[in-house]
């Protein structure tokens, strides 16, 4: 009876419960449930909320810890590029999945327009990449806030916080502490939001499959198919493959080592909880310390390749159910706000905070967002599952290229 009770307790457990209760109520009541929609627009809403001020203190907090890695030399600067640019390759590996398999096709578009044809309307025009890059920096950072434009607050706030970590100790340390306390009042406004999140699932799930029909459920399905092949294509071609060019390392060893670490990732979803393991696996394959107790923690917070992977991935999905022909400009928004985001993930619960955020940057429809909730447990575990590896491949990297 404990365990029982203990195991409802999980968040993830009671949003799987709501989405089930939600599906079979749909399967009752069809079209009928028109009426639990405003519960499931209002827990919408309340995330939607929070976006600007959630990413603006994340992002700074994140990025002055960037800053500060200039002091820790060479191996600071190898492991900042090493996780960006993973994380850019991570996203474009989402978007090129995503559109190879396309696990969004397949519903009747007409039907999913006339049941969501608000939400269909929206959809940016294309534009040349150097008008992007001209469009990413804000020229009046408030209004950019005020208007929720995410990509350009990214811009900004890192900026902001590039600047911060050049001021003398005592000035940043009040300053970081500031957002940092703003970051933490913030996160804590999320996780009580998510206490409705079972409600607000079970409403919008039971209103998705009664007009939709089970379709979106096998559609579901694929889409977590696919990211399970990027996630391992990501670790084998991406992260072995770098060990490979760069370092004499063995292969199989790495990998009979990395899954001890992998295992412990998979089943707590956490890259914080796992770093003890990533510590010990790093032992095991020689890398000294000085190198792990720096690449390690920093990754944890700061390495989110599987997340990367998981926004586009889902981002693209989301514009194929509603049958929208993406442009350049909206891909690459995509891709730059899943590798610069990746900065101020840490900290923030569950699915939903980002990918809404990436999809209205891209004026893709939210009426998704629901199924990717209820069937975020499976990938928060593969999510992690990439991050842990990319934290142990980058330490092992670091420590064979710098002296």
């Amino acid at each position: 009876m404990k365990k029982a009770k203990k195991l409802l307790s999980h968040l993830s457990i009671q949003i799987f419960i709501g989405a089930i209760l939600g599906v079979i109520l749909g399967f009752i009541l069809k079209e009928d449930v028109l009426v639990l929609k405003p519960i499931g627009d209002i827990f919408i809403k309340l995330l939607i909320m929070l976006i600007v001020p959630l990413i603006s203190c994340s992002i700074i907090v994140g990025s002055t810890s960037l800053g500060a890695t200039r002091s820790a030399g060479k191996i600071g600067m190898t492991t900042i590029f090493f996780y960006l640019f993973t994380t850019f390759v991570a996203s474009l590996i989402g978007v090129l999945f995503a559109e190879i398999f396309q696990p969004g096709i397949g519903l009747d578009i007409a039907k999913v327009r006339q049941i969501f044809p608000q939400e269909t309307q929206s959809v940016q025009a294309n534009m040349s990449f150097w008008t992007f890059i001209s469009n990413m920096i804000p020229s009046n950072p408030v209004k950019a806030m005020m208007e929720g434009k995410v990509i350009q607050i990214i811009f900004f706030c890192m900026f902001m916080g590039f600047g911060i970590s050049t001021l003398p100790t005592e000035k940043k340390d009040k300053i970081i502490g500031i957002f940092d306390g703003l970051n933490n009042a913030f996160i804590w406004m999320i996780k009580k939001i998510m206490h409705i999140a079972p409600l607000g699932v079970f409403a919008l799930m039971a209103y998705t499959t009664g007009t939709l029909g089970v379709e979106i459920l096998l559609m579901a399905g694929k889409l977590f198919l696919v990211y399970m092949l990027a996630c391992f294509v990501h670790i084998g071609v991406v992260y072995f493959g770098a060990l490979r060019l760069l370092t004499k390392v063995s292969i199989v060893q790495f990998a009979k080592e990395l899954w001890k670490a992998q295992l412990v990732a998979f089943t707590t979803s956490s890259s914080l909880a796992t770093l003890p393991t990533t510590f010990s696996v790093c032992d095991k394959l020689d890398v000294r310390k000085k190198t792990s107790s720096f690449v390690l923690p920093l990754g944890a917070t700061l390495n989110m390749d599987g997340s990367a992977i998981y926004f586009t991935i889902c981002a693209v999905f989301c514009a194929q159910l509603f049958g929208m022909e993406l442009s350049f400009s909206q891909y690459f928004g995509m891709i730059m706000m899943a590798t610069l985001g990746s900065i101020g993930q840490t900290g923030i619960p569950g699915p939903g905070i980002f990918i809404v955020a990436i999809l209205g940057q891209a004026g893709i429809p939210l009426a998704a967002v629901p199924l990717l909730y209820a069937t975020d447990r499976p990938f928060d575990m593969f999510r992690t599952v990439v991050n842990v590896s990319g934290d142990a491949t980058c330490a092992t990297l670091v420590d064979r290229t710098t002296d």
